[in-house]
């Protein structure tokens, strides 16, 4: 099925520049819808997956919330909410740091390490799905979508 049949569009687009971004806009959002559905079960969200991974990624040092969020996806989200979240369940955990006293390190922990592969196991069953599409077709788009974002630099 195509765009303008997902979201019943009732007139032709503009251009395929527009259909483009309103393509985009949809992906990104039934591509987290799909992420839901993999990480609801496990209680976290897609912000708090990206932590886990920011910080499995640095372990076993630890980050700094600023690293954080320098490296997360959506850098719109609360970092500090989400550590403390993450913090509550026990999958990180909060050190004063060695280089400023002021500051706070976040650690993952082995419960996080844990989480993270259960997580992706079943998150690799379903990116597995993605390869009905041939790996050069991919790189094509990974190509056109660092190209898309490079226009308004």
């Amino acid at each position: 099925m195509g765009l303008e049949e997902d979201i019943k569009q009732g007139r032709k687009f503009t251009n395929e520049y527009e259909k483009l971004i309103v393509n985009l806009i949809y992906t990104n959002c039934w591509i987290s819808e799909q992420q839901l559905h993999i990480f609801k079960p496990f209680g976290i969200s897609s912000a708090q997956y990206n932590v886990l991974r920011i910080l499995r990624g640095h372990y076993p040092k630890p980050c700094t919330i600023n690293t954080i969020i320098d490296r997360m996806i959506d850098r719109m989200s609360n970092a500090s909410r989400i550590v403390d979240r993450l913090e509550a369940k026990s999958l990180v955990k909060r050190e004063v740091s060695m280089t400023d006293r002021r500051a706070k390190d976040v650690l993952i922990t082995q419960k996080g390490l844990d989480l993270l592969d259960e997580v992706e196991t079943q998150s690799k069953q379903w990116m597995d799905g993605f390869k009905k599409i041939s790996e050069e077709r991919v790189k094509e788009v990974n190509i056109l979508l660092d190209e898309l974002r490079s226009t308004q630099d």
